[in-house]
């Protein structure tokens, strides 16, 4: 089963979880040096555990590009399949699509989730709805 982004009547599609967890837990091994929400709480703190309030919808989307500029950075080999398993490695390994040039650009069945998670904040904060990740 998928986990989507939900905001007000719209809901996306993100991937598997395993996948999702693996985008939080990139996120947070190369931006959040002293551990898991300390530098994007609503981030990785709400919206990762199920629930973005509204009213913190356009924090969290300042905080998504902020990764997004960080991650644009490192190749997409960098990416960190489980923060509370270091040794894991994705089920595709090294054989990553042409496409992906830089974790900044991190794709689920082709979608850029960045793009993703932009567009449902903004519609969080727009419609005054609340984000759920589920």
């Amino acid at each position: 089963m998928a986990v989507g982004v939900t905001a007000g009547s719209i809901t996306n599609e993100l991937g598997a979880p395993s996948f999702v967890h693996s985008f939080f837990s990139t996120i947070s091994a190369h931006c959040e040096p002293d551990g898991w929400g300390s530098q994007f709480p609503h981030l990785m703190n709400e919206l990762y555990q199920g629930h973005l309030p509204h009213g913190n919808a356009l924090r969290a989307l300042d905080e998504l590009r902020l990764a997004k500029a960080t991650l644009g950075k490192l190749p997409p080999s960098a990416v960190v399949w489980d923060i509370e398993n270091r040794q894991a490695r994705p089920p595709w390994g090294n054989n990553i699509a042409s496409h992906i040039t830089s974790l900044g650009n991190y794709t689920s069945s082709g979608r850029d989730v960045f793009d993703v998670l932009e567009r449902a904040l903004a519609a969080s904060a727009q419609e005054r709805r609340d984000a759920v990740l589920q």
